[in-house]
């Protein structure tokens, strides 16, 4: 029996229709509504502009009540204010009519807001006191509450606002802590990514329909032969432009969430100086007994606009010691999940002929590299320090030995005690770090969650199928390519999202 070309279409057309039933979705109703209009769920409020004192605090609201609440707290008896327009009003506790606060109110009618309904905006002061008096005014009134983490973007992405890798993207604008974070973040909240995993979706509902009307039809003659072998090239062109999307060395992935450079080498050698040095704090106890550090210290810096997760690990060397032998342990368990390894050597210890320095070098490296991984050299990062303590004519000899050898990740000479050499150094992390997670303005919009990575993958292989059953069972490889669509949808929200909401919305603050 022939599978049903509408079937696809049919799942389709339920899903979509139980998420516009849902009972978030339900609210999405505005002061426009007439009779009969889904309103029936509760307004939220909540302080949109943070917590602690301040100069101004925002309390936003939304729902079907939005327009009651500011008539009562506001004091407009019979109309509205002008949309969008800030105006000074007096903002009176609705029952008792004591004044709370004098602020800027404005007024969002659905669906042109940012949820889609009804919104309104209170912009008082800042103290802690008006913020607890105006959250009790809103609290008192009937078919109101405080808001949930994430609801009001949460509310935004069932009225159609925001696509949810437009909703992640604000998220991570939200959170963003450097400048190139803050970029990346920004580009995707415009669209761009969604647009992109949107524009593959559209040409999978094309290759799917295709394949079920010649399954449905060719036996009458309706459909040429010729329409698979479009709907072959195009899988073939979307699964190789897909498979290039995820060859990207996670440098979305690695610029949200920060680029994990650890601090490795043998003991005393200047470890924990370089990471004072780079926090410009002291972080670590340094001391000139070998084996201080035996846990990892952790802190986060800016290099350069990047953010980079910096750890300060223990010396490297055999010892009888179980909590440094732990310590140990961690140490190479961190430079094995690296991005970045930062091998600090004793300068010295260095063999005092330049010409055996560069095979000592290669030995510090056996010494720190996992056993199972192959040496990928722009993982690592050599520096010399304490070079205040050999000779000007040996540091130079050294820099001409070093220049010569090719076998090597790049060399920095600096010496903590002094700073010499700090500055270069710093020059070339932020241009491996900044190598690492790539200019995300440039080229297609970068891969930045795990979860699309994995649905990606899970396309791929749906797309595999398609090709491995096209001349075997053409029912089985049209559930390939419905496999592959609805493994977008995932991510861009259309197909299948109720399960991954709640992880993505559970990260937002109140308010937001």
């Amino acid at each position: 029996m022939r599978p049903s070309s509408f079937t696809g279409i049919w799942r389709c057309a339920i899903h979509t229709f139980k998420i516009r039933l849902s009972p978030v979705r339900r609210s999405l109703c505005t002061s426009n509504d007439g009779p009969g209009a889904l309103c029936d769920a509760e307004t939220i409020f909540a302080l949109s502009s943070g917590h602690g004192r301040c100069g101004v605090a925002v309390v936003r609201v939304s729902g079907p009540a939005s327009s009651a609440a500011l008539r009562r707290m506001a004091g407009f008896k019979h109309s509205l204010p002008p949309p969008r327009t800030a105006l000074l009003r007096s903002i009176m506790d609705p029952h008792s009519n004591e004044v709370l606060d004098r602020g800027l109110i404005l007024w969002f009618p659905g669906p042109h807001s940012f949820t889609g309904e009804d919104s309104a905006e209170f912009h008082i002061h800042g103290g802690p006191a008006v913020i607890a008096a105006v959250l009790k005014g809103l609290g008192s009134q009937p078919d109101m509450r405080p808001a949930e983490a994430g609801e009001f973007t949460r509310r935004a992405f069932h009225a159609g606002k925001l696509g949810l890798t437009e909703v992640e993207g604000l998220g991570d604008l939200i959170h963003a802590e450097t400048e190139a974070q803050r970029r990346q973040a920004l580009r995707q909240m415009s669209g761009e990514l969604g647009h992109l995993y949107q524009d593959w979706s559209d040409k999978l509902k094309r290759c799917l329909a295709h394949v079920e009307a010649f399954i449905d039809f060719s036996e009458d003659e309706l459909i040429e032969d010729r329409i698979l072998n479009q709907v072959d090239v195009s899988v073939c062109d979307l699964q190789a432009e897909i498979e290039d999307h995820l060859r990207d060395e996670r440098r979305g992935e690695r610029l949200r969430s920060g680029v994990h450079v650890v601090i490795a080498g043998a003991t005393n050698a200047g470890k924990s100086s370089l990471l004072n040095k780079l926090c410009q704090r002291p972080a670590a106890i340094v001391s000139p007994i070998a084996g201080t550090t035996r846990d990892v210290v952790e802190t986060s810096l800016d290099i350069g606009g990047f953010p980079v997760l910096l750890s300060d690990t223990a010396g490297l060397r055999d010892s009888l010691d179980l909590v440094e032998r732990e310590g140990v342990r961690r140490a190479r368990e961190r430079v094995q999940q690296a991005d970045l390894t930062l091998l600090v050597v004793d300068s010295a210890q260095l063999p005092s002929d330049a010409q055996q320095v560069p095979v000592s070098l290669q030995e510090h490296l056996m010494d720190v590299l996992p056993t199972q991984e192959h040496f990928n050299p722009e993982r690592y990062l050599l520096v010399l320090n304490k070079t205040d303590l050999v000779s000007e004519e040996q540091r130079l000899r050294l820099e001409r030995e070093l220049r010569c050898f090719s076998g090597l990740p790049p060399v920095c000479l600096i010496s903590c005690q002094t700073s010499s050499g700090l500055q270069d150094f710093l020059t070339v992390l932020h241009s491996t770090v900044k190598a690492l997670c790539g200019d995300p303005l440039s080229g297609a919009p970068s891969l930045t969650q795990a979860r699309h990575r994995a649905h990606l993958q899970q396309c791929v292989a749906a797309l595999n199928q398609y090709r491995r059953y096209r001349d075997i069972d053409l029912a089985l490889a049209a559930e390939g390519v419905r496999l592959a669509l609805t493994s977008l949808g995932r991510i861009t929200g259309r197909i299948g999202a109720e399960e991954i909401l709640d992880i993505i919305f559970r990260d937002f603050c109140i308010g937001k």
